[in-house]
């Protein structure tokens, strides 16, 4: 029936329609202008101490306490399965930065732990603002309007020549 002929009947019987109701009010998240990428999220895991503060020295410890039991039997080098096992524990995502290929610096398909103290000294070094050290968690955010609000890291890159 439709609404014009509810409230004739209405009328005619003598009562009033009730207000149609308002349509919900859906409030929404707004979109977080600041974020953690997956490497500074692991770092914070990394503070030893409970300050708040990751100094290199508890960088190294952690490297060593979560990737060491990913190593193969003869403790030297984990694959990138294994590497990819790491990340998906430790960094949240098997896929996350940094890769098994940027990590593996002599490209043999192996991870030792030096490789992975590097890149993680490597993503260390790039937070760490002030150059003392020490990463504070302001230093491990990023401002994710420098990316585009739409998550496009595209934007980040320059634009290609044509050839």
């Amino acid at each position: 029936m439709s609404a014009i002929a509810l409230a004739a009947l209405l009328a005619l019987s003598g009562q009033q329609a009730a207000p149609p109701a308002p349509p919900p009010v859906v409030q929404t998240m707004p979109r977080a202008l600041i974020m953690a990428e997956p490497l500074a999220l692991f770092f914070a895991g990394c503070d030893g101490d409970g300050d708040a503060v990751l100094a290199r020295a508890e960088l190294v410890a952690c490297v060593d306490r979560t990737f060491r039991p990913m190593l193969d039997k003869g403790g030297v080098a984990a694959g990138y399965i294994a590497w990819s096992d790491w990340a998906e524990r430790y960094l949240g995502d098997r896929n996350a930065l940094p890769s098994p290929f940027a990590v593996d610096g002599d490209r043999d398909d192996r991870i030792t732990p030096d490789e992975c103290l590097a890149a993680m000294n490597q993503g260390f070094d790039r937070m760490d603002r002030d150059k003392d050290g020490r990463l504070t968690r302001a230093e491990m955010l990023t401002i994710a309007g420098a990316r585009g609000m739409d998550g496009d890291m595209r934007r980040d890159r320059p634009p290609q020549r044509r050839r």
